[in-house]
């Protein structure tokens, strides 16, 4: 004797170790209208459309062909409008009859938390508000007295120290080779762009670089930004030569002029 739609579904979900709980959750179809169709009994599902469409899903999930469970299905109706066992009352068209009402508890209390935050966080930014100094008047005060004593006079004007020399050295865009002659101590520096060098000499202080980069270097000396020199003429290298001789001046006008000749630059190369 061949199996009946509701012994098929029964049989493929119990080899497949599936509960009836499993599939109510994953048919979104009630338990017991799951139990009713492997039971083969119909009388207290909805009917019509929605039988079809609870065979159709329950034999999907547990791997039975669908048209053939449908036709084992029609075979089924026709069999009850025979016999005249089919019941042509009206049924609410519920999909899942389970109820879930517990499951609203954890998203009811998560709601009631943000609410009590939010009006938390309210009722401390009015109390912050009001608790706020008001804003002192302005008092009314003689300008020209201020600023007078806010502009220092010449003689207030703190004075560079001239007692030594140093030297910020920064690479603006990339790394540049800085060979520095310091109180005639030979060193050679790669300074990258993300940190400058300093130098600091007591007598004289002399660097070069690839005139490459003339353009791409920012100098402060003894505190003061200047002006570095531009690329010469001819020869490879950019000069700088700062003694206890030029120092005021350098300082004093804000920029290095390289006196140094290209011929010259060419043979200090050549020298070193």
């Amino acid at each position: 004797m061949s199996q009946s739609l509701g012994e098929k579904l029964r049989q493929l979900r119990e080899e497949r170790g599936i509960s009836i709980s499993e599939v109510a959750e994953q048919t979104r179809i009630s338990a017991h209208y799951l139990d009713c169709i492997e039971n083969d009994d119909y009388r207290t599902l909805p009917g019509g459309i929605f039988n079809k469409g609870f065979v159709k899903s329950y034999a999907k999930y547990v791997g039975l062909d669908e048209q053939e469970a449908l036709q084992d299905y029609a075979k089924i109706v026709a069999q009850s409008e025979a016999a005249g066992g089919e019941d042509n009352k009206s049924y609410k068209p519920e999909v899942l009859t389970d109820d879930r009402s517990s499951s609203m508890i954890p998203t009811l209390l998560i709601a009631v938390i943000i609410l009590g935050l939010m009006t938390w966080g309210l009722l401390k930014l009015v109390d912050y508000i009001q608790n706020q100094p008001a804003a002192a008047p302005t008092a009314n005060t003689d300008t020209s007295a201020t600023n007078t004593s806010a502009t220092p006079s010449p003689s207030q004007t703190p004075a560079i120290a001239l007692n030594e020399i140093k030297v910020e050295f920064k690479a603006l865009s990339e790394t540049i080779s800085v060979a520095a002659t310091i109180d005639g101590q030979s060193s050679s520096k790669n300074i990258a762009p993300d940190g400058p060098e300093t130098f600091t000499a007591q007598n004289s202080l002399k660097l070069r670089y690839y005139r490459g980069f003339a353009d791409k270097v920012a100098l402060t000396v003894n505190g003061k930004p200047v002006t570095p020199p531009p690329a010469p003429p001819k020869g490879n290298g950019v000069e700088i030569e700062i003694t206890k001789a030029n120092l005021a001046q350098i300082v004093q006008s804000g920029q290095i002029v390289n006196e140094i000749s290209g011929a010259s630059n060419s043979n200090n190369a050549a020298n070193r």
